[in-house]
């Protein structure tokens, strides 16, 4: 008799739970709950961690599960960061513009608004003209789709060239790398229509909401990245112990053999590498207004080398794995590099956290990976009650 979902995976209910009961308390403890243990600040880096925990998940489902080194699904986030940004950055521009402009004695015209609008926008890189990659800013609902369907098209054209041709292994990682350096290159020049180096900022103002606190807004958008975590971890739950799982965990383990038993496996691999590339854009959309800027820095390819460290460390392989490892390290790095953590002064060399961050990270993926290759997630496996590999 064939196991129901819940008991091929008896880590969804438990995480489920874990995430209902952090959301509930750090709710409470918020300000906009009146209590003001958590600051506004703080719930933001909380809210910012939780969508950095689903892009993780995907992370680990395209290299955990079936194999694949991608280092560039964190453009994948960037690219949705921008599609939900254009919106927020026309919108929120063009009621201040509106505002301003009534004050005259002859109402503007909508040509002289929308004139207004892209020198407010495109000023800051000499220009005044909306480029053609804003055709679609004014609407929420298109921008929405794109935040999904611009990262699942150049997911499955890239995935669809590379796949086909057979590239495997090191040298699919080099092309996923060589895509996002690609791409962060181009968002750097000016002329792309994203503002270059500037890119896209006062991302925390919500257009139509401007008289809602901060505190109750950064709220809206934590419990927003917690449902978007449950629903991630649901769905590729789901995904990774059906069929496609079982086969995509053969492709990982021996692609060849799995080719000579009849599997299209590039299908496979394409539709793995499209639909974690979706899910990586809607993390993006939801951090980034958290954030309140995002620039071509956050697509270049050590991004994505960062999700790929955040993966091994909390346990590739496992769903909860990647969660426990993008949430350590994202805690960890704001506290290093926030300048909460106290610096050590040895009297002839004083330790300055913000510098020597990324080499404790770097110590930490050397060790984990040398001494606890299953990752944090791997301790799980050391207790006696645990029947079977956790999804």
């Amino acid at each position: 008799m064939e196991k129901s979902f819940i008991a091929r995976n008896p880590s969804v209910l438990w995480f489920l739970l874990a995430l209902a009961l952090f959301t509930l308390g750090v709710t409470v403890m918020s300000e906009a709950f009146g209590a003001s243990i958590v600051s506004t600040s703080f719930l933001k880096t909380l809210g910012k961690t939780l969508c950095l925990c689903l892009v993780a998940i995907a992370m680990d489902v395209v290299w955990g599960y079936c194999g694949i080194l991608s280092l560039g699904h964190f453009a994948f986030f960037g690219i949705g960061g921008y599609a939900i940004g254009m919106w927020l950055m026309y919108e929120r521009t063009r009621d201040i513009v509106v505002t301003s402009l009534e004050t005259g004695v002859i109402p503007p015209t909508p040509d002289e608004i929308t004139e207004a609008v892209g020198t407010q926008i495109f000023g800051v890189v000499g220009s005044s003209e909306f480029p053609a990659i804003w055709a679609f800013s004014h609407s929420l609902t298109l921008q929405l789709l794109a935040v999904v369907l611009v990262p699942g098209l150049l997911a499955l054209v890239f995935g669809w060239l590379a796949f086909r041709s057979r590239v495997t292994g090191v040298y699919l990682s080099i092309l996923t790398q060589a895509m996002t350096l690609a791409l962060s290159l181009y968002f750097f020049q000016n002329d792309t229509g994203l503002r270059g180096n500037n890119g896209l900022s006062g991302l925390q103002n919500i257009p139509g909401l401007t008289e809602v606190s901060q505190a109750t807004l950064s709220l809206w958008f934590f419990w927003a990245s917690a449902l978007a975590l449950a629903l991630g971890y649901v769905f590729f739950a789901w995904i990774t112990s059906g069929k496609i799982g079982s086969v995509i965990h053969a492709i990982r383990d021996n692609e060849s053999r799995v080719r000579f038993l009849g599997y299209h496996v590039e299908s496979y691999k394409l539709f793995v590498f499209t639909v974690t590339a979706m899910v990586a854009g809607i993390a993006g959309a939801l951090y980034y207004p958290q954030a309140g800027i995002i620039n071509p820095a956050e697509i270049a390819p050590i991004a994505s080398i960062y999700l790929a460290v955040w993966v091994a460390i909390g346990g590739r392989g496992r769903l909860y794995g990647a969660v426990i490892g993008a949430a350590v390290v994202s805690l960890m790095s704001s506290w290093f590099t926030g300048g909460s953590a106290p610096d050590i002064n040895l009297g002839f060399y004083e330790i300055k956290w913000t510098d020597w961050w990324l080499v404790l990270l770097g110590v930490t993926f050397v060790a984990v990976t040398l001494f606890f290759p299953k990752g944090i997630g791997g301790l799980f496996d050391l207790l006696p009650s645990k029947k079977g590999e956790a999804q």
